[in-house]
């Protein structure tokens, strides 16, 4: 695909929507299309294909960049819109289109590619944590920048918890060894949410507060520990960089 620096077209990337918010958060903050396309930035031609209401994103060779979002949906269910979007990522990474699958979207490519997913054995990871990076993350050109360790925005229920034997492990946390991993040259999945804001993690943990106290989680504390995370914002509009670059 010709560098759309050296060819003049703006760069057509596509966010396909795995789900909704929870109703309360979408009345305030928006939905998560909402929340990548602010931090994906201008550069790029963004179209958003809800893929879990029916709608098809058409070839993988239409577009130059592809970002799968989130959702309350489990990909163990194997609901069938869900997997046609598999099959259709898995296209995408033979086409070396670059991809950024996150939450949902990280489960969703390493299912797609020979990956086992599934609820964690620990439960729910829900909260601002810490999240480190492996050498093999060193030269990556998505999260090669980053310090060997910062602080990420992260809620989960399921777990990527057998890797694609093709993929390269890059980050970790003591509760979830696969945060993040890449597929060739130019596909990643992140379990964090580099899209989330403050405000919006603690919105998060405030609807979930009830779930977590039955979880013997302290709600209080969680809401009380969730700090700004630019490092792992960063990854969106390195990711544009990227789309505008291949």
């Amino acid at each position: 695909m010709a560098n759309s620096r050296t060819t003049g077209r703006i760069p057509r990337l596509v966010i396909l929507k795995t789900g909704s918010t929870y109703p309360s958060i979408k009345a305030e903050f928006g939905d998560f299309d909402h929340w990548f396309v602010r931090e994906l930035g201008e550069a790029l031609d963004i179209s958003v294909v809800n893929v879990a209401a029916g709608e098809s994103p058409g070839h993988p060779e239409q577009w130059d960049g592809i970002v799968v979002t989130g959702s309350p949906a489990m990909v163990s269910e194997r609901a069938d819109w869900s997997e046609r979007t598999a099959t259709w990522l898995a296209n995408a990474v033979n086409l070396q289109i670059p991809l950024l699958g996150v939450c949902y979207g990280h489960q969703l490519l390493a299912h797609a590619l020979g990956g086992e997913v599934g609820y964690h054995p620990q439960g729910r990871e829900s909260g601002t944590f810490s999240v480190e990076l492996f050498d093999s993350a060193t030269t990556d050109p998505l999260l090669g920048p980053l310090p060997k360790r910062f602080q990420a925005q992260l809620t989960h229920r399921q777990s990527v918890l057998r890797l694609p034997e093709s993929a390269v492990l890059l980050a970790c946390n003591e509760f979830e060894p696969h945060q993040a991993f890449r597929i060739g040259r130019c596909a990643w999945g992140v379990q964090f949410h580099p899209e989330f804001t403050p405000e919006i993690m603690k919105a998060y943990l405030d609807v979930q507060s009830s779930d977590l106290e039955t979880e013997n989680q302290d709600a209080s504390a969680l809401i009380s520990s969730v700090a700004d995370t630019p490092e792992a914002a960063s990854l969106l509009k390195r990711f544009s960089e990227l789309v505008l670059n291949n």
